[in-house]
């Protein structure tokens, strides 16, 4: 499974397309953050609540456009034929091609801390609120590890990379926000509002965004994350 992982780190970052989408990612959330309107200077509160709002918006991108060549190239070039007569289960071609894509995206994240250090400087009172920080950076794993199942799950669809891009961004897209839009329709307003609210991940992101790590929300992020890797392992069941 390690070898399928390296294997797709040194894809991913054998261009200059890897590097530059983590640029992009690191540079959007910082303009937001710290230049445009409405910034953290003019929030005036040591607070990355407005990072966590936007960086779900911005891993919606991210992500497919790092998992659409997982599966896809591999059968648009003929070698996943080949990546078959290796020493490899299913299950492990799958988990290496999940881990590769998820560490990419923990690469792009992993500077975003120098934010956390860099509010905490320029706060003049008791500074940022570290158990909901730390809160919110546990809910964004989740969530970019869900958004990288659904992303490798829709790879192992099409031989078109493109094709697993727009999929993969309306499947996260539908599951993050979909439900919880769903659930604001006047006809589910008697209580089933909320259960339909549940369903989606933005109800368990925000969740653990507020510091407390409840069971259920770490449940239903491994049982999403487990339904998609389980439908890419079905996918290559039948090629």
């Amino acid at each position: 499974m390690w070898s399928v992982c390296k294997k797709e780190l040194r894809q991913f970052f054998s261009s200059l397309t890897g590097y530059i989408a983590i640029v992009v990612f690191l540079l959007v959330n910082g303009l937001v953050l710290f230049v445009f309107e409405n910034n953290i200077f003019d929030f005036g509160y040591a607070t990355l609540d407005r990072f966590f709002q936007l960086a779900p918006w911005i891993l919606l991108l991210l992500i497919p456009a790092i998992t659409m060549r997982s599966f896809s190239d591999e059968f648009k070039g003929g070698t996943y034929e080949i990546l078959q007569t290796r020493p490899l289960t299913r299950w492990q071609i799958i988990g290496g091609k999940y881990a590769g894509s998820l560490i990419v995206v923990l690469i792009a994240l992993l500077p975003t801390v120098i934010y956390i250090f860099s509010i905490q400087q320029l706060s003049s009172g008791e500074g940022i609120d570290w158990g909901a920080t730390m809160g919110s950076y546990t809910g964004l794993f989740f969530l970019a590890s869900v958004f990288t199942a659904i992303g490798v799950c829709t790879s192992s669809f099409t031989h078109n990379a493109v094709i697993a891009f727009i999929i993969s961004l309306i499947g996260c897209a539908l599951i993050y926000y979909g439900f919880s839009a769903i659930s604001k329709l006047p006809g589910l307003s008697s209580g089933a509002d909320y259960y339909v609210e549940m369903a989606g991940i933005d109800f368990h992101y925000r969740s653990v965004s507020r510091g407390v790590i409840d069971t259920r929300d770490i449940v239903y992020f491994l049982s999403v994350i487990v339904l998609f890797l389980f439908m890419t392992n079905r996918n290559l069941l039948k090629r």
